[in-house]
């Protein structure tokens, strides 16, 4: 193996005396060599088979001198836009341009296209030819079948389609490059390549495999909103690595097939993936332009899980990573801690020991082992399901022994804790732990919203499941004499939601003293369940008809309300009120969200005055006790509020 990073230029390349690459890796973003890039575990991969790989990392596409910096690959090229879609990477969910990229060194935005996977691809075979190309990543596995594209907000076809590549590797991709690349260096033609599980192609309909679960095509879901959203639904049943299906969908003349998802990495698996020589570092040539932002958080971080049985319909995992849970053992875990302490720059703290949801350990029943993930159906929403086992054990264990690793201070756990999991724990010992050593001031949660017919369209619990678990926290809190508070996560917009259901969250907010310095407006990000009901308007699911949000005004209106105490929010607040017809609650009383354009009568104005003052203070002490832990957050190298 390749001491410290894998070759990047063709000085490299030679100074190895390699005269051809086996495998070219193409990537949106700036060279990482960290296990929360997926360019650098599926490159390590290649490396660790005995494959030689060079990396072009964000490559020019206005000219061809980085395409062909190394040459031809002797099998292929593989490529991806990075660790995010390249859109989201670009745009706000108001669809303005972005200033900066967390993942390109100094935090330029621009150093790669937009939809990087179909530019690098055609470019590609504009600069090669008919070489063999492969994609994944989280661009290629997201909009693997026709998708809407918010961006353009229309229906576009597979991304296998548009981008010419001969083979899609969609979710994690280890097991995928494990077995193509050995049959690749066989002599097998990548176009013939169609039983790799995880993977899809595009074949002639007569060719179409049998017993396969058939989709609507990509004309129909183009031309119809309810074969849309059937669709999805299609896609997201027989998404199970145990009893999922092929599933095809038609594009024009050709026949788009998925095979089944591959198989969760065992735990022996996870732990030889973790153990590979990353070096945890961005590329040395990175450093004069200040480094790569998007490794900051996760430098000093530990990955102990995959997949998330939570199925919240607005989030990607269930169809890329999946909801199966696995995880590393507590040695590889442990090792890996040991290797952080050696690093020169570490301080002493861990910023995270997570995943996709940190307090997953196994799997949310027994019975998913050998006959999947109820179809259909969620463990934790809109209430528990009967079989569920929480347990924290282990996880606990896990976390005492990194505590009590020499030149660690602190572990901290920040990647999310699912408190609707946590609080159905009949035994406190991880909650009191978790608040005793594992908060630095602020346990952000993600209730997300409060009215039931939202967090039914979010796929999340109802808000009854949060009051519970704030209850517990400061009860627990406060018997420990700590002053630390939890810090909700909030969206807006998402479907479902009208004007009413906006100002009940704002009097949920109101009422439970919670002042949101950031809100999240709906993202309708490929692949999605929620972003199926934005685009159709219906619940793949039921087929009911579902209020959507679409306007940029009335966006405007559901974020403002979350927001109703800022100064410049007054005027949205008082016209989202007005249209409402809740008049009631606008006015001078504690009650009320805004004040009325006329001035209150003197004995109102100077009780208002006072209720001012007073809930300045608080909020003053509040802010600053907030930006007293993101101050602190930010010395010990810890993530941003």
């Amino acid at each position: 193996m390749y001491e410290g990073f894998l070759p990047t230029t063709k000085k490299e390349m030679d100074e190895l005396g390699i005269k051809q690459f086996d495998f070219i890796y193409i990537t949106g973003d700036a060279y990482v060599d960290h296990p929360s890039f997926g360019a650098a575990i599926v490159t390590r991969l290649i490396e660790a088979m005995g494959y030689t790989v060079g990396v072009i990392s964000q490559p020019d596409w206005h000219t061809d001198r980085d395409f062909k910096r190394f040459g031809a690959p002797k099998y292929a090229f593989l490529v991806t836009s990075g660790n995010i879609d390249s859109m989201v990477a670009h745009y706000t969910a108001a669809k303005r341009k972005r200033s900066d990229d967390a993942y390109t060194a100094g935090g330029q935005a621009g150093k790669r296209p937009d939809r990087a996977v179909i530019v690098y691809c055609q470019k590609i075979r504009e600069y090669f030819g008919d070489i063999a190309i492969a994609i994944g990543g989280l661009e290629a596995s997201l909009r693997r079948f026709a998708h809407y594209d918010y961006w353009d907000d229309a229906v576009r076809p597979s991304i296998l389609v548009d981008s010419g590549a001969d083979l899609l590797m969609y979710g994690m991709g280890e097991h995928q490059i494990q077995e193509l690349c050995p049959r690749l260096a066989n002599g097998e033609n990548i176009r013939d390549i169609h039983d790799i599980r995880g993977t899809c192609y595009l074949t002639e309909p007569v060719n179409t495999p049998l017993g396969a679960a058939q989709c609507p095509s990509f004309e129909q879901v183009r031309d119809s909103k309810p074969e849309y959203a059937k669709a999805v639904k299609i896609q997201y049943d027989w998404q199970d690595e145990v009893y999922g299906k092929t599933i095809i969908q038609r594009h024009g003349k050709m026949m788009f097939v998925q095979n089944p998802p591959a198989y969760s990495l065992t735990t022996e698996e996870l732990d030889y993936v973790y153990s590979l020589p990353y070096t945890r570092q961005y590329h040395p040539s990175y450093e004069a332009l200040g480094g790569v932002p998007g490794i900051e958080e996760v430098r000093f971080s530990i990955t102990h899980n995959r997949g998330c049985f939570g199925y919240c319909n607005f989030c990607s995992i269930a169809l890329h990573q999946g909801r199966r849970v696995t995880c590393r053992s507590e040695e590889s875990v442990l090792a890996e801690a040991e290797r952080i302490t050696k690093m020169p720059d570490f301080k002493g703290y861990i910023h995270d020991v997570g995943g996709p949801t940190a307090d997953f350990r196994h799997p949310s029943c027994d019975k998913q082992l050998s006959k999947g993930l109820c179809m259909g159906k969620k463990c934790l929403a809109p209430k528990p399901c009967p079989a569920l086992k929480v347990d924290h054990t282990e996880y606990l264990a896990m976390l005492r022994k990194l505590r009590k690793i020499k030149g660690i201070k602190r572990v901290f756990i920040r990647s999310g804790i699912r408190y609707d999991y946590l609080i159905e724990d009949k035994d406190d010992e991880f909650m009191k732990e978790l608040i005793m050593h594992h908060v630095s001031g602020q346990l952000k949660v993600a209730p997300e919203h409060c009215s039931a017919v939202v967090l039914d369209k979010m796929g999340k619990p109802h808000i009854e499941a949060y009051k519970r678990f704030q209850k517990r926290f400061y009860e627990i809190t406060k018997g420990m004499g700590k002053e630390q508070y939890l810090v909700p996560y909030l969206m807006s917009s998402h479907p479902g939601s009208t004007l009413n259901e906006a100002i009940e969250l704002a009097l949920f907010l109101r009422d439970n003293k919670i002042r949101p310095e950031q809100v999240q407006d709906f993202y309708p990000t490929p692949g999605t369940i929620s972003t199926a009901m934005f685009y159709t308007e219906l619940d793949p699911y039921t087929m009911e008809k579902v209020y959507v949000p679409k306007t940029p005004k009335e966006k405007a209106m559901q974020r403002a309300l979350l927001q109703y105490f800022r100064p410049q929010n007054r005027e949205i607040v008082l016209e989202a009120l007005k249209k409402a017809g809740r008049r009631d609650l606008i006015g001078t009383s504690p009650n009320c969200l805004v004040q009325d354009d006329k001035k209150p009568a003197p004995n109102q104005k100077n009780a208002h005055s006072r209720n001012d003052r007073n809930r300045g203070k608080n909020n003053a002490n509040s802010h600053q006790r907030g930006r007293n832990a993101t101050q602190k957050k930010k010395t010990i190298g810890g993530r941003k509020g």
